[in-house]
């Protein structure tokens, strides 16, 4: 990735490296984030605008824990984020203890000294932050001077006196920050001279010129599920190479209803690019005969979609050599740590870690390093339809992750029916837009029910609404009493088999999004 301004974000295993990035990115500055192992001549070779190095769970006395060497601080800026800031001390010669001065959750700061990373801050007035560390510097490193306070921690924030080297021990990257967005800025713009360049135009610009480098004549098949994701790389990968691109939409049967006509009338009336479409339905589900565990559905369904993909490539003799996958960022984040860092693996993926090994294909992943948001503003300057890119998120295993236990034609049906009267009531409340995901889920229960006179025995759905930005993070969404009631008496009335329905009150975390 060329660009006028990078900041390097080197990741010691926080949940929040991820947020990091995003708000770089909203700042319109480009970030990477890569594993605290990358030596420093790759750095340097790197040319990094500014460093940030994250927070994390480790404590810097730890056996095996990740550190950085000190010649890190003589080749950008640099900001140390909570377990990051510990670091610096630690690696500049300050006494980091264990325990004592704990701080967990929100808390208030004040600045004490003039400092260009709380530039606009009030010294008079608190500042609300997250605190998130057991450890604590007992004095900051020769150099260095204290640059905030809170009631709990008198080192909060320190800064070296000469060099731009930068520490807070709270994190500026979380919602609970208020004002770590602009922090962050200061630091960018008044501390690393960076420039706010990264746009949706510049992203297209430069992964088309690389695309079309590493493509060259070579045909390309891409994994169309008519989803955003795939949607987005197909049409920036199209804009790349054109004709050199099919995309292949395979029908594997776990799809909401209707949607495989929608997908064929989109993509061969508005986006003009060569479909072939493939019903391996009943491939898919016997595939997953029999299998319950989330994480085996989605190898099964990924070394299924493969398979598939193989023999279209050979039936439509396209001879490609490149597979097009529309992963994205946080697909990679909870997969696994991105760049090799010491993140936790939250679940598989089936795009990231459930593909065949062997397969013919080499993977484009164009969009592997955007968050959801941004895949959408890529979406409108390539002129997707809004519709097209303002759908809410679908996993590419489908149903098949929401019929929680075994998969099977009646149960994928009375799903199908279930999440269409949902999306239906809630696009009639005009509440679509104001959702960032919505979906129902088949329990693998039965309750007792009355229907008329008669007792009844059957299946259970729970919806699912969440509000986020990126997925990374969300909470659930609060009906309208009204607007739920009419939900769930329609499911309970128009799908049978089904005699109760119930809500997802779980935020994200502790939950995940989707429940497989």
């Amino acid at each position: 990735m060329t660009a006028a301004s990078r900041i390097l974000i080197i990741d010691y295993g926080s949940q929040y490296t991820q947020l990091i990035a995003r708000r770089v990115r909203e700042a319109r500055v480009y970030s990477e984030i890569h594993p605290p192992t990358r030596t420093i001549d790759w750095i340097r070779e790197w040319k990094p605008t500014g460093i940030i190095l994250s927070g994390g769970p480790n404590s810097v006395y730890g056996e095996n824990v990740p550190t950085a060497d000190p010649a890190l601080f003589d080749v950008a800026p640099v900001l140390g984020v909570c377990y990051g800031m510990q670091l610096i001390a630690h690696v500049l010669g300050a006494e980091v203890t264990r325990g004592g001065r704990r701080e967990y959750g929100r808390a208030e700061i004040r600045p004490t000294v003039p400092s260009a990373l709380f530039e606009g801050f009030d010294p008079a007035e608190t500042a609300t932050v997250w605190m998130s560390h057991g450890d604590h510097i007992e004095s900051p490193p020769t150099g260095f001077h204290v640059t905030a306070a809170s009631a709990g921690n008198p080192m909060a924030a320190f800064e070296h006196e000469s060099k731009p080297i930068y520490g807070v021990q709270f994190h500026p990257e979380v919602a609970h920050t208020p004002r770590g967005r602009e922090l962050l800025a200061n630091f960018l713009f008044k501390v690393c001279g960076a420039t706010p360049s990264w746009t949706p135009g510049t992203f297209i610009e430069e992964e088309v010129a690389k695309i079309r480098a590493l493509v060259g004549d070579a045909q390309v098949i891409c994994g169309l599920s008519g989803g955003v994701d795939s949607s987005v790389a197909a049409a920036l990968v199209h804009r790349a190479i054109g004709d050199q691109l099919t995309c292949v939409f395979v029908d594997h049967g776990l799809l909401r209803m209707h949607e495989r006509e929608q997908v064929e009338r989109t993509m061969r009336t508005h986006m003009g690019i060569k479909l072939v479409t493939i019903d391996a339905s009943a491939r898919f589900l016997d595939a997953l005969r029999g299998i319950e565990d989330p994480e085996a559905k989605r190898r099964a369904i990924g070394h299924t979609f493969i398979d598939v993909f193989e023999e279209a490539t050979a039936s439509a003799g396209t001879n490609a050599k490149f597979l097009v996958q529309g992963t994205l960022y946080p697909d990679v984040i909870e997969s696994a740590s991105p760049t090799g860092g010491p993140s936790v693996t939250i679940k598989t993926h089936h795009n990231v870690g459930g593909l065949k090994p062997g397969m013919q294909f080499s993977l484009i992943e164009p969009l592997r390093e955007l968050f959801k948001d941004e895949v959408r503003n890529v979406g409108r300057e390539l002129g997707l339809p809004e519709e097209m890119v303002g759908r809410h998120p679908f996993p590419g295993p489908g149903l098949a992750i929401r019929v929680l236990g075994a998969v099977s034609e009646p149960a994928l049906g009375v799903l199908r029916q279930a999440d269409a009267i949902y999306l239906e009531e809630i696009r009639a409340a005009n509440l679509y837009d104001e959702i960032w995901q919505a979906f129902a889920v088949l329990l693998p229960i039965r309750s007792v029910g009355v229907m008329g006179d008669e007792r009844t025995y059957d299946n259970v759905v729970a919806l699912r609404s969440v509000t986020s930005t990126d997925g990374m993070t969300a909470d659930w969404y609060p009906f309208p009493h009204d607007v739920m009631a009419r939900i769930s008496d329609r499911i309970i009335r128009e799908v049978d088999g089904v005699n109760r329905v119930v809500y997802d009150v779980s935020s994200k975390p502790p939950a995940t999004i989707e429940w497989e």
